[in-house]
Order: C-alpha cells, then sequence, then structure tokens
C-alpha cells in the first residue's frame, strides 16, 4: 500500500482510530477524521492530530469526504453495514481495520485468539509464557493495545500475541498468524450480527488465511468449533476437558500434551473449569511452539488473572464483592456464577445484545446463586425471562448504582456480591471497564463508610 498517493478516512476516534491516523500520517497518507460522537476527550485528540496534518470532517462535509478518501478505516465499534461503510462500498472503494492495517506491516510471529469467552486470558496467558520463556511478546489487539501501534516494535524474533473479536473480523482480510486459537462458539453480538450463521462465519475468519505450515488451535468440546477442522487447511492441535485427545487434555486432576504431565490443576492460582480451558488452549499453543515445558507450567499455574474477570475489589461487612463486568454474554455469566462457592448475589443488566437470557436463569437454578439485582436499559427484558424460567428470588432498579447498594442489603456476611451483567455496558457506561471500575469505587465507598 503506497501511503502517500492515497487518502484515508479514519472513522472512530477510539484507541484503535487513534493509532491508525497515528500512523498513517506518519508515513505521508492524507489523513481524513470522523466520529458521530462529540465530546471532550474526543475533540482533543481531533485537535491534536489535526496539528499533525489531518483533515476533520464535520456532519456537514461528510459526504464530500466519501467521495474524496479512497480507503475508509473503520472503527471496530461501527457496524459494517452503518452507512458509511455502505457508502465506500457502493462506489468500490476499500473498507479495512485497524488489526489490518497492522497486520499488512506486521513482521513478528503472530498467535491470533478469537471465541465468545476466554480470549483476554488466554492471549494474557499466553504472553506470561513466551515471556518466562525469555522472548519479546507483546499482547495487542482487542485487549487494549492496538496492533498497528505496535508493529513497529515487533522484530523478525518477536511474538504478537493478538486478541481478535467479531468486530475486528468484519474488517480483516490479509493476516495469517501461525497459529490461530479459537477458544469457544456461543451466543453473542446477535443485535450486530444479526444471527448465529453470521456469527459463526465472522469466527471461523481467522482460519480463512492459515495454510499447510500453519495451525489451527480448537476446543474439541465445541461442536461448532469442533467442526472448524474440516474446513482449514492448517494442521489441527485440538484441546479438550472431557477426554483423552491428540492434543492437550485434562484428565485425572492434571493438564496433559499427548501423555506428557504439564501441571496438576490444583497448583494454578486461578479457579474454574473456564479457566482450564483456557490453560488447555495455551499448553496446546506452548507445545506448538517449541517452548520450554516446565516454563511453560510455571506461568499458566503463576498467572493471576486480568482485571474485570472474576476479580475480587473488596470485602465489606463481612461480603465479598466480585468484578467481573467483562462478562458482558450469557454463557460468560453462566460460567461465573458456577465458579463461585459461596452464596451469591449477582448484578444483571445493561444494553441488550439480542439475547435469549433463559439459559442464564435456568443455570442460576444450579449454582450457589441466591438472588439477582436486575438493572439497566434490558431489565424487563430480563425480569420477563426470569419469571418464565421460575426463577422468582429477584430486586429490579433502573440504575447501576442503586443496584449496587441494593446487593448490599441483601447479602449477609459469608456471602458474595458478583456483578456478571451478561450484558454490554453502553447503556450508562464507555465500555465494560469503566462499568468494572465504577463497581470498584462503589464498593471502597462502602469500606470508607463503615469506618467512620
Amino acid at each position: 500500500m503506497y501511503f502517500k498517493n492515497q487518502k484515508f478516512l479514519v472513522a472512530g476516534m477510539s484507541k484503535s482510530g487513534q493509532c491508525s491516523a497515528r500512523f498513517l500520517l506518519e508515513r505521508g497518507a492524507e489523513v481524513y477524521l470522523y466520529d458521530d460522537v462529540v465530546s471532550d476527550n474526543i475533540v482533543s485528540v481531533m485537535n491534536e492530530l489535526s496539528a499533525l496534518g489531518a483533515h476533520i470532517v464535520t456532519a456537514e462535509s461528510f459526504i464530500d469526504a466519501t467521495s474524496i478518501c479512497d480507503i475508509l478505516v473503520l472503527s471496530p465499534g461501527i457496524p459494517i453495514d452503518n452507512p458509511l461503510p455502505v457508502a465506500f462500498r457502493k462506489q468500490g472503494k476499500a473498507i479495512i481495520g485497524e488489526e489490518e492495517l497492522g497486520a499488512l506491516y506486521l513482521r513478528a510471529t503472530a498467535v491470533a485468539v478469537t471465541g465468545t469467552n476466554g480470549k483476554t486470558t488466554t492471549v494474557s496467558m499466553l504472553n506470561g509464557i513466551l515471556e518466562n520463556c525469555g522472548l519479546h511478546s507483546v499482547a495487542c489487539g482487542n485487549i487494549g493495545a492496538p496492533l498497528v501501534g505496535e508493529v513497529e516494535n515487533l522484530d523478525f524474533n518477536d511474538y504478537a500475541v493478538i486478541e481478535i473479536s467479531s468486530f475486528q473480523l468484519e474488517t480483516l482480510s490479509s493476516l495469517r498468524p501461525h497459529v490461530a486459537v479459537v477458544t469457544n462458539v456461543t451466543e453473542d453480538h446477535l443485535n450486530r450480527h444479526y444471527n448465529m450463521e453470521n456469527y459463526i462465519y465472522l469466527k471461523s475468519k481467522i482460519l480463512r488465511n492459515l495454510r499447510e505450515s500453519e495451525y489451527a488451535v480448537l476446543n474439541y468440546d465445541d461442536e461448532v468449533v469442533r467442526g472448524f477442522a474440516r474446513s482449514t487447511k492448517a494442521k489441527t492441535v485440538f484441546f479438550s476437558m472431557q477426554g483423552r485427545i491428540d492434543g492437550a487434555y485434562f484428565e485425572n486432576g492434571s493438564v496433559y500434551f499427548n501423555g506428557e504431565k504439564y501441571f496438576d490443576v490444583s497448583q494454578m492460582t486461578l479457579n474454574g473449569a473456564h479457566n482450564v480451558y483456557n490453560a488447555l488452549a495455551c499448553v496446546a499453543v506452548a507445545h506448538i511452539l517449541g517452548l520450554d515445558r516446565e516454563k511453560t507450567a510455571q506461568a499458566i499455574c503463576g498467572f493471576k488473572g486480568i482485571k474485570h474477570r472474576i476479580e475480587v475489589v473488596g470485602k465489606v461487612g463481612g461480603i465479598i464483592y466480585i468484578d467481573d463486568s467483562k462478562g458482558t454474554n450469557v454463557d460468560a455469566t453462566v460460567k461465573a456464577v458456577r465458579a463461585m462457592d459461596e452464596p451469591t448475589v449477582v448484578l444483571l443488566g445493561g444494553k441488550d445484545k439480542g439475547y435469549d437470557y433463559a439459559p442464564l436463569f435456568d443455570a442460576f437454578k444450579e449454582s450457589k446463586v441466591i438472588h439477582a439485582v436486575i438493572y439497566g436499559e434490558n431489565r424487563f427484558k430480563l425480569l420477563n425471562s426470569a419469571i418464565q424460567c421460575g426463577f422468582t428470588s429477584f430486586s429490579l432498579c433502573s440504575e447501576f448504582e442503586t443496584a449496587v447498594r441494593i446487593s448490599r442489603y441483601i447479602a449477609k456476611p459469608g456471602q458474595k456480591v458478583l456483578l456478571s451483567p451478561a450484558s454490554s455496558s453502553f447503556d450508562s457506561f464507555s465500555n465494560y471497564e469503566e462499568r468494572g471500575d465504577a463497581f470498584r469505587m462503589l464498593v471502597e465507598g462502602m469500606n470508607e463508610a463503615s469506618e467512620i
């Protein structure tokens, strides 16, 4: 791609949009910036980039920009059926995402991870393994550090461990990782992708460019993911918790790869079957890359988890408060409640993503959940589902802060309060991180109040 002869419209001034704009400007491209969200932060970012030579596109000059620009660099937060990409597509112009831009210039060995759940933990764990083995590795992509912002820091002997969401897969076509991992595929983002067929197709795209010399690491216990093996040219390596397979598996309390023991699960800092799955995927990748077995086991067992994923944030009045704000879909919340070993009050709600919530409330009946505080934009849909499933121990309110305060009065000493919303955060927050941080602050405020 010859930058100096191309005009780029960068749409969306999130981290990925900012990094894309800087990357292009540094290479002499003519860059136009657009965001339909107006905030002090976005205005500040646009002004800063404008000082570097970018052109700011307003709502009034929007149509002109679509005619002038050759390539659209689309933020993952903007759907592919938005009028902006539709306008580019009608003109036969290229639409790419930030990860596509980064993939075109990536020299390092890429390990790419996608799936409905477990992506961030798997990427973080893999990055820790590589670093523990003395290798230079960067965790990037959907995990928070845009790939395009890291490509210049990575050489041929380095590793890029890339988390890739379904939103990013909409505009990603050039990436050919040496190892592609698919953790699982369950219902998610149907408000954007319309149906499971589209969602499954997007997840399978991570394998599209793999050839016979590359590897697909797939969850054998997930029927959809297991089926991906039939359509890839890559060597397939499975991982499973349900039985001995050719690959990584769990047996008699331990993790193995083709008969070679790596560690006992009891040695892991993280609890829960979902974390064993993440560890199994990492063992499979480590074996493919020829990494030291003992150092791999050491990194996995010592891994303490990621922020906002079943993270203890405080204890007030004998009640433990747990932040699982990253639990933005039904399957993630089911996994979180199954990891609870004490009676638990769960906080549910936010912006609906098109789910059937019945499996959630059915799972509650066989878990430690004793009460649900339902809040947010989708509270009435959650309420109806709870009633239809015969789950009647709930409270209803509109605001997130109110829900947290209600949970304090319902839970008793020795019990837990779990924020695992099974919904996106976009009704009240910019992202799940902001929601989790707000939860932590409210809990810390309870602690301060109890000390007065």
